[in-house]
């Protein structure tokens, strides 16, 4: 396990550059590497991975030196430690309402006393080996890695339903949240405006919503990250060179 990049950059107030994918795609995690990326973002929520393909692409991406971020399909705790124990080092929850979710998420992906995350012996806690987390700063014994663990834990929730703008400020009162993200589809259709992501009351919607996280201290996903979309862009560039 590395330290986590993306952290880091926020920590420097520098950008990170993130590729997000949908699928395995093992060569795109090269790429990334040698293109000097700090990070690999799984959709999972829309995208098709299973639980070999998370272990493969997160081998591949730690070796390299990137940093795992993935947004799950639900907030539940089985749900999370399938990712963390494989070496993901950042949940995005979609679909958090109620500061109840904002907790669960929380709760799953930070030990104790922070937290309540399972100890596992996948690569996410270097597969139980004392002498593998050593190889950490400040990391003697279990305790300490977990310490260690929970700085390297980047937590985003989503906000995207009339439900979650009406509970936002009790959700963010969960203060283990690092950043706040936009649904920007799913609250167009939930307001009444379905397929109109631009409607202007979505833009007002959205707005209010960042005002009221930046006020709670939190950032919003964008603070610091530049990310790309591989299949959208792949799509983009085929397009350009077919016309």
């Amino acid at each position: 396990m590395n330290n986590n990049k993306i952290l880091e950059k926020i920590r420097k107030k520098e950008i990170a550059n993130v590729v997000s994918i949908k699928s395995e795609n093992l060569d795109i995690i090269e790429y990334a590497s040698k293109l000097n990326y700090d990070a690999i973002h799984l959709d999972a929520e829309h995208g098709s991975f299973s639980v070999d393909s998370i272990e493969r692409i997160c081998q591949l991406a730690i070796s390299c030196g990137l940093t795992v971020t993935a947004r799950i399909h639900k907030v539940s705790e089985a749900e999370i430690n399938l990712f963390i124990d494989r070496g993901v080092q950042g949940i995005m929850g979609p679909h958090v309402d109620t500061f109840e979710e904002a907790k669960l998420l929380a709760d799953s992906c930070l030990f104790p006393p922070l937290g309540k995350r399972s100890w596992g012996g996948g690569r996410g806690t270097e597969f139980g080996e004392l002498s593998f987390m050593n190889k950490h700063n400040n990391v003697s014994n279990k305790l300490s890695y977990a310490s260690w663990a929970n700085d390297n834990m980047e937590l985003t929730i989503q906000i995207e339903s009339v439900k979650a703008v009406e509970n936002l400020d009790s959700i963010l009162k969960e203060k283990r949240i690092n950043r706040i993200a936009f649904g920007p589809h799913d609250l167009a259709a939930d307001l009444g405006f379905p397929g109109e992501p631009d409607h202007p009351k979505v833009i007002e919607t959205h707005n209010k919503i960042e005002k009221v996280a930046r006020k709670a201290g939190k950032l919003m996903v964008g603070d610091y990250t530049n990310s790309i979309r591989f299949e959208e862009s792949a799509v983009e560039m085929l397009s350009k060179f077919k016309n």
